[in-house]
């Protein structure tokens, strides 16, 4: 099966945007000073283990619900869409709690990497796309994780707060433009 090099784009972009490491740079750091450090291996493999995890069970746990991928990816979009719109207007509408003191699975691998907007892009995207494009988008977003958890201070450094902010802002402008689109294109095979 041929994957298409504009999917497999769209795709990693869609969920680097969601997982926004980038825009959790300073809630990393004052986490990573709270608590002497962060095990970015560990908090990398298991965020990418509920990422995998939900992008093959999703389905099936849907339908144990009695939801199908459509009205899920519908749902998601709503959720992107308040999440890029969080990400653009400043303003928190999902609020999360974060102690500081549970360690590196909770709050850094979930919800802050894997959190409920990448599980729910995770399947609205499955909606649109084969499994294989999603999941080498799932990988390549592990690396630069990964990367951003091994080097958190210089980057901090070099972006500045108004770096930091002008990218989160940028990508929630991103997200927005997916919700949309993911929105659009189920919400007509609901409508009967």
């Amino acid at each position: 099966m041929a994957i298409s090099l504009d999917e497999l784009i769209t795709v990693t972009f869609t969920l680097f945007a969601v997982i926004d490491i980038i825009g959790s740079v300073p809630t990393l750091i004052a986490l990573k000073e709270k608590m002497g450090g962060i095990r970015e291996m560990r908090a990398t493999l298991i965020s990418g283990a509920l990422m995998v995890l939900f992008l093959f069970v999703g389905e099936k746990f849907l339908a144990i619900l009695g939801l199908d991928v459509k009205s899920f990816a519908v749902g998601g979009s709503i959720v992107i869409f308040i999440l890029g719109l969080e990400m653009v207007l400043g303003h928190e509408f999902f609020k999360g709690d974060v102690d500081p003191k549970s360690g590196t699975v909770v709050p850094i691998a979930f919800p802050l990497i894997a959190g409920s907007g990448t599980l729910t892009t995770i399947i609205s995207l499955r909606a649109n796309y084969s499994e294989v494009p999603v999941l080498i988008a799932i990988l390549i977003n592990l690396i630069f994780v990964y990367l951003v958890l091994h080097a958190l201070t210089p980057i901090a450094r070099f972006l500045g707060p108004g770096g930091l902010s002008a990218i989160r802002k940028f990508f929630g402008v991103v997200l927005l433009a997916i919700a949309v689109k993911i929105f659009t294109s189920n919400v007509g095979g609901l409508i009967h």
